[in-house]
């Protein structure tokens, strides 16, 4: 194995505390710390089309080994603070299904590999778009008929 890899220096301090999931935060610390951002928009089906931007921040390959290594993770998506997603990738579709009517709250959230939560002063890193949701029939023609009245 590479030299060190039986003990790797410890990356960020894991704190006492935890996400709503219950996972440890792990503080990045440093003047590098982990940032991202969430731009979600409707797609041309009947979903919406979710992009992440990151600073400081790469996401691993599925599989990646459960070790912490600065600035490194998966991103995981949440909708009204249930996850929905595990992202590997900047890009995602999220299905309609998933936001009915309404407004939404859509979360991405930075982990390190080992499970626990990257933190900057103790928070998560994360970053919330609200989306509202007003039809929830796909948009293109009306049915035929769709502007008659009925003559019951």
């Amino acid at each position: 194995g590479a030299a060190g890899a039986d003990s790797p220096s410890p990356v960020g301090k894991v704190l006492d505390g935890t996400d709503d999931s219950g996972r440890h935060l792990r503080e990045a610390g440093g003047g590098n710390a982990p940032e991202v951002g969430v731009e979600v928009t409707p797609d041309a089906a009947d979903g919406w089309d979710v992009r992440l931007t990151f600073r400081h921040f790469r996401v691993s390959t599925p599989g990646a080994r459960p070790t912490a290594v600065t600035g490194r993770g998966p991103a995981c998506l949440f909708v009204d603070g249930r996850r929905v997603a595990r992202l590997y990738t900047p890009r995602y579709r999220l299905p309609g299904r998933l936001v009915p009517h309404g407004t939404h709250h859509v979360t991405a959230r930075l982990y390190a590999d080992d499970g626990t939560v990257w933190a900057v002063h103790g928070k998560p890193v994360q970053s919330t778009a609200d989306i509202t949701v007003s039809d929830t029939r796909p948009p293109g023609p009306k049915p035929a008929g769709a502007d008659r009245l009925s003559d019951g």
